[in-house]
């Protein structure tokens, strides 16, 4: 499974989970893409987009697409960080075309 984080996911994510296939936007060399065109840049390669871009699911038609979309509560890196068990645990279950939300902790 070949994973890209957005711009809006802490850089932290990547290296605590390198023992997986990860890459960022910037790794890419596409930091300031619109997410229209980055959805369909990261659709060719990737098969999971991690994102705390909110509005993305508003913003986007997410029908009809093969890449699974995970978006975090927040970009702030400490509450990042507590959530990497449940990022984990989604990446486990996530399906193409999937669109998942991972809740703040309570």
């Amino acid at each position: 499974m070949k994973i890209l984080l957005d711009e809006s996911v802490p850089h932290v994510v990547q290296t605590l989970l390198s023992h997986l296939a990860i890459r960022t936007v910037q790794d890419m060399g596409w930091t300031g893409t619109k997410n229209g065109e980055l959805l369909r840049r990261a659709e060719t390669e990737f098969n999971v987009f991690v994102t705390a871009d909110q509005q993305l699911r508003y913003q986007q038609n997410l029908s009809g697409r093969k890449l699974a979309i995970i978006v975090l509560p927040t970009n702030q890196v400490r509450t990042v960080v507590s959530l990497l068990p449940a990022i984990e645990e989604s990446l486990k279950r996530v399906q193409p075309g999937m669109f998942l939300e991972i809740p703040l902790p309570a």
